[in-house]
This record gives C-alpha cells, sequence and structure tokens, in this order.
C-alpha cells in the first residue's frame, strides 16, 4: 500500500501482553527482535516513536520474585509503586536490546496534563523532533508514578494516538495480542482487513465485549483508531508476534486491519497543529449547547458560533478556555476556545452580537467561538472550519 511505503514519520505501541511472558517477565528475545524492526525503520531515514506499556507488570513481577508482596489487586499508590520499579527495568531491557543494533534510544514520559496546554504540547514535540535529527529513537510511556485519574490517557492506545498527533505522525501501528479487528468471536471469523469508517456495528461489537467483561482492549484501540484517523493519522493493527510485522507493515504488505484516515477518505486536507490540538490535544472545560441552525451552519457551512444560537451552558469556564459545542439530539460536533466566560455566555445566549455589550456592559468579540479556533467533531469527520462568521 503506497502510503504505508511513504510513511516518513511511524508511532509503534505495543502493549505488555506482548512484551512480557505468561509469568510477567520482561520478554528480551521479543525485545530484541523488536529493536532490530525498528532500527531497520530508523535506519531506512524515517523517523521512529516507540509507546510501550509494561511499567506496572515489570515492576509486580520484580517485587514478587525479591519477596515483596504484591497482591493481585493493586491500590493505586501501590500500581504507582510497582511503576516506579518496573520503568527503570523496562528502559534498562530496552537500552539493551537497541543497543545490540548500535542504537541510541531515550526515555520519555507523559502525563495528560502535559499535553493539554498549547506550550507543554509544542515543547513535547519539539523534544521529539530533536531527537529525531540526532538519530534517537524515543520510547514513550505514561508517567503512572504521579499520575492520577485527573491526568491520566487511561491506556497506553490513546497515549500512542496522542503521541502521533503531536508528531504528526503519518502512520500509527498498533502491536497486539490479536491480529486484527474482529466483530464477532475470534475462533469464528476473519480480522477485517480494512476499517474505511467507524460505523455504529463496530461501535456495538467493541461495547458488547466490554459489557460482557472482557478487558476493554478493542474499545481503547477502536477510540485511539478514531482519535488517530480524525487527525489524518492511518493506523493498522496487528499482532505483534508476527515474523517481521512492522518491517513488513512499512513495506506496504496487508497485516492486520488498516484503518483509513478520515482525509485519505474524504480527499480533504490535514488539520494543522493548532487545529489538531483543539481537538484533541486540551480536554473540554464545559459544554456550550446549540440549536440546530447554528450547529448546521457550523457543520455544513464552517460558520463561527453567534450568541444567537445557544441555548445552554454546562460547566465552569474562562476565556480561551476549550469546550465542547453540543446540539441536544446529536451529541457533540465540534470543540473549541470560547471568548468569553460561562457566566457572560449565560446572560447573552440567544442574544445578537449588537446586543452583547447592553447584557453585559462589553463585547470583546462578536462571535463566542471564531471560526478560526473551532474544529468539527461531527460524525467521525474533523474538518477545519471555514468561511464568515454568522449566526445560526
Amino acid at each position: 500500500m503506497k502510503r504505508l511505503i511513504q510513511a516518513k514519520t511511524v508511532v509503534v505501541k505495543v502493549g505488555s501482553s506482548t512484551i512480557t511472558n505468561a509469568d510477567g517477565e520482561i520478554d528480551t528475545r521479543y525485545l530484541l527482535d523488536l529493536a532490530r524492526q525498528l532500527s531497520e525503520v530508523r535506519q531506512s531515514g524515517r523517523n521512529v516513536v516507540l509507546v510501550t506499556s509494561g511499567a506496572v507488570r515489570a515492576g509486580v513481577t520484580a517485587l514478587r520474585t525479591h519477596g515483596i508482596n504484591a497482591p493481585a489487586h493493586l491500590s493505586v499508590p501501590e500500581k504507582q509503586a510497582a511503576a516506579a520499579v518496573g520503568q527503570g527495568l523496562l528502559m534498562h531491557a530496552y537500552s539493551r536490546a537497541f543497543a545490540r543494533r548500535d542504537q541510541q534510544v531515550a526515555q520519555i514520559l507523559l502525563t495528560r496534563e502535559v499535553l493539554d496546554g498549547r506550550r507543554n504540547f509544542l515543547n513535547t514535540r519539539n523534544t521529539i523532533r530533536a531527537l529525531f535529527e540526532m538519530g534517537i529513537v524515543p520510547i514513550v510511556n505514561e508517567n503512572d508514578t504521579v499520575a492520577v485519574d485527573e491526568i491520566k490517557f487511561g491506556d497506553n492506545d490513546t497515549l500512542a494516538s496522542m503521541v502521533a498527533i503531536v508528531v504528526d505522525a503519518d502512520l500509527m501501528i498498533l502491536l497486539s495480542v490479536v491480529d486484527g479487528l474482529y466483530l464477532g468471536e475470534i475462533s469464528q471469523g476473519k480480522a477485517l482487513e480494512r476499517v474505511d469508517r467507524i460505523t455504529r456495528e463496530i461501535e456495538a461489537a467493541v461495547r458488547k465485549d466490554l459489557s460482557a467483561g472482557g478487558t476493554g482492549g478493542m474499545y481503547t484501540k477502536i477510540q485511539a483508531a478514531r482519535q488517530a484517523i480524525g487527525a489524518g493519522i492511518p493506523m493498522v493493527l496487528a499482532h505483534g508476534r508476527a515474523t517481521d510485522v512492522v518491517l513488513r507493515i512499512m513495506r506496504g504488505e496487508p497485516m492486520g486491519t488498516y484503518f483509513a484516515s478520515t482525509m485519505e477518505r474524504n480527499k480533504q486536507t490535514r488539520l494543522t497543529s493548532r487545529k489538531k490540538w483543539i481537538a484533541f490535544g486540551r480536554r473540554p472545560r464545559g459544554e456550550v449547547v446549540v440549536n440546530e441552525g447554528a450547529m448546521r451552519s457550523i457543520v455544513e457551512n464552517g460558520k463561527s458560533l453567534l450568541a444567537v444560537g445557544i441555548v445552554g451552558v454546562s460547566g465552569a469556564f474562562d476565556v480561551g478556555d476549550m469546550v465542547s459545542l453540543r446540539e441536544e439530539r446529536v451529541g457533540e460536533f465540534a470543540r473549541g476556545l470560547v471568548n468569553y466566560r460561562s457566566q457572560d455566555i449565560n446572560k447573552v445566549m440567544g442574544l445578537r452580537s449588537n446586543q452583547i455589550e447592553k447584557a453585559l456592559g462589553f463585547r470583546d468579540f462578536d462571535e463566542v467561538v471564531h471560526r478560526n479556533n473551532l474544529v468539527r467533531t461531527r460524525g467521525l469527520d474533523l474538518v477545519e472550519s471555514a468561511g464568515d462568521a454568522c449566526g445560526g
């Protein structure tokens, strides 16, 4: 496949079940093989980032080996302690594996909070790009030792898609213990070769697995795929233990399930770095509910959001904060940076722009969310808004 062959920057994510053996120990033979493949990719002139899980599992195994009690169900502090032990072991194992290929690696630990602000988002990008220039392979993991629910990515599939967005990757590869996406029992079917759109059928299938007591692993992979392909980055989900899986994917061979990006599908240009950050990098601080007319103006014509189209506000937020734009029937259809505080929007919703000053005593902007600070998220297609401002 031409798009895979032409990829210049690739993010590869590997899960803890893939890099550890049945006893929970780091599988050094697997790491050696993975390091060989990624080193070959790097030496071919491409940039590669490895996103890895496994710190907690490696830490728990090490603790038990040394006679330190580690219960089957760990509390949050116990998981963080295990991660503190395991992260060093994991990075040491990777360093040794890549050293066999004379390939230097670097460790980057992230939390969700780090990428929430535009400055930190760009700083992270600049650091990784500097490592690329030095010929170094960055190895990224979530900083489980300090992360709590409020600042966690939640899973490393989501972390991988965020890293792919940060580095403006051309391809994301998720290496798993399954050889692709199945809509039914693995034993009764065949993995899908290509997904052009994450349909309701796919959503229902992965939610069924989750509600039936499954690990939720496929659910997080679908959410990661939604984020990556929405940002214009195609994704491949493949079995991490398949022979030369990364190299074969990079050669364009059909491996696992290929998720086509929305830009690929709709022949649209990719989102700018700033629009990607608006759509994915920053978490919404609240919600602005609009009427159908305002939603259609934004979704169909790329217009700005004016106060006249607003019917409700939820949450407390300030000027410049990220908000989710919602319509009662459709749900979220866009995200953007607001020009007014939540309490001020409550006072002006439903009013025309020339009435804002009378209601507030000032009018800094005509638009509540300008089109330049807005990204549509209706359906699965994230495209840049364009056009003149108008009220819905």
